[in-house]
């Protein structure tokens, strides 16, 4: 609870995992803590290349290619001052937490071995595994599909059974397009959702003019 009563409710970042059929929801990833800082890199998709004629010159093929990277933190050590009421904090210590993350790195076990006897059954073709639809969620202005690319864990404090207590996470996400899923797909729908938000707040700044640049007009 808040030391403030007035103060404004918290509302924390993190990854919402959905099946991508049904859109039903499979898992609420939270941040503990929210990072200070978030970076965001767009790579453009022009038409033809670097190489393109002129007639492309101001031409995109498609959206462009946007990764997302931040690094949590993650703390047992304020669980631990309660032992009653945290017993896991006290028998895994954050191992539970951390483990949500890394499963988003790897197939399901049971879908990995159900694959496994459909090969050995003689199966003509065996897909390669389809993970859920990961969401990050950054308010709710920004709720984009993603797919992760990079996962990084420093561990920085053990307690007595060798279980970490405290680590950095560094978290590296591509994000989704309508190029990468269709436009039918749910998470295509999000990602169109994702860009109208951008050119709706676009629309609320307030436009320059060209005396601010220091000219008075534009020669053809």
């Amino acid at each position: 609870m808040s030391a403030f009563p007035g103060s404004p409710r918290l509302v924390k970042g993190g990854i919402v995992l959905v099946d991508p059929g049904s859109g039903a929801l499979l898992k609420v990833i939270s941040l503990q803590y929210n990072p200070d800082t978030l970076t965001r890199s767009l790579q453009l998709k022009a038409a033809g290349g670097d190489n393109a004629d002129r007639s492309q010159a101001l031409r995109l093929k498609g959206a462009a290619v946007e990764t997302i990277k931040l690094e949590a933190t993650l703390n047992a050590t304020d669980q631990l001052e309660f032992p009653d009421s945290n017993k896991d904090a006290v028998t895994y210590g954050i191992h539970p937490q951390l483990a949500v993350l890394e499963a988003m790195a790897y197939p399901a076990t049971s879908v990995m071995l159900a694959n496994d006897r459909m090969a050995r059954s003689g199966s003509l073709e065996v897909l390669p595994i389809e993970t859920p639809l990961a969401l990050f969620v950054w308010s709710k202005s920004r709720i984009v599909p993603v797919r992760l690319t990079e996962l990084s864990i420093t561990e920085e404090a053990f307690d007595p059974q060798l279980n970490p207590i405290r680590a950095k996470v560094s978290l590296g996400l591509r994000v989704l397009s309508v190029d990468d899923l269709g436009f039918g797909h749910r998470g295509g729908v999000l990602f169109l959702n994702y860009l109208q938000a951008k050119e709706s707040l676009a629309g609320k700044a307030k436009p320059g003019v060209l005396s601010s640049l220091g000219l008075e007009g534009l020669s053809a």
